[in-house]
């Protein structure tokens, strides 16, 4: 049933590998700079944000499923990212808290469409696993920071960039995956 759209997620495997890219790189610039200010780390995580909402709403809407429609949950985490990367370039100022918890926010959302996602995969592809991991792992770490916003700023910075990392090498996981299920797209005559 969902085979046209796994080889459609298969075509655009290099934009959840671009995503996982962002993230790992993410994380290891928030490890690497630990004595940055706020306004550089709100700055770094817009820009992220901003990057995988790009890629996320690109490999959304293009991949369709049997009907023709693109995969609205990942386009649904595409503008999200957007929508919070937007956010925090046109608030550069926000509070510890207020990053915290738009970042917890995020994640919790996107772990919640990237299991919706795998759910909707789990016939078509044998290792859904990893992307209801990523999921998981998403919504473990969103729940994580709402229940301590109060945490130091050097806590909360090793958290993001370990979060940031893990959840990176997952999607990069999940790209290579979906890579295997890419169908050649036939050459008009």
């Amino acid at each position: 049933m969902d085979a046209t759209l796994l080889r459609s997620l298969g075509r655009v495997w290099w934009l959840v590998l671009l995503r996982g890219i962002a993230a790992i790189i993410f994380g290891v610039l928030a490890w690497a700079w630990p004595g940055v200010t706020l306004i550089t780390l709100v700055l770094i995580w817009g820009a992220y944000a901003l990057v995988d909402g790009v890629c996320a709403l690109w490999g959304g809407w293009q991949s369709k499923g049997d009907v023709g429609r693109p995969m609205w949950q990942v386009v649904l985490i595409g503008v999200l990212g957007i929508a919070a990367g937007v956010f925090t370039f046109l608030a550069p100022g926000l509070t510890a808290y207020a990053l915290l918890i738009l970042i917890a926010v995020w994640a919790i959302a996107n772990g919640v469409f990237e299991i919706a996602a795998a759910i909707r995969l789990r016939k078509e592809i044998a290792n859904e696993w990893l992307m209801i991991l990523s999921g998981a792992i998403s919504i473990a770490f969103g729940a994580l920071m709402l229940a301590n916003p109060g945490a130091g700023a050097m806590a909360v910075l090793w958290l993001i960039g370990a979060f940031a990392i893990l959840y990176g090498v997952v999607l990069v996981m999940l790209a290579f995956k979906l890579r295997k299920h890419s169908a050649p797209t036939p050459v008009a005559a």
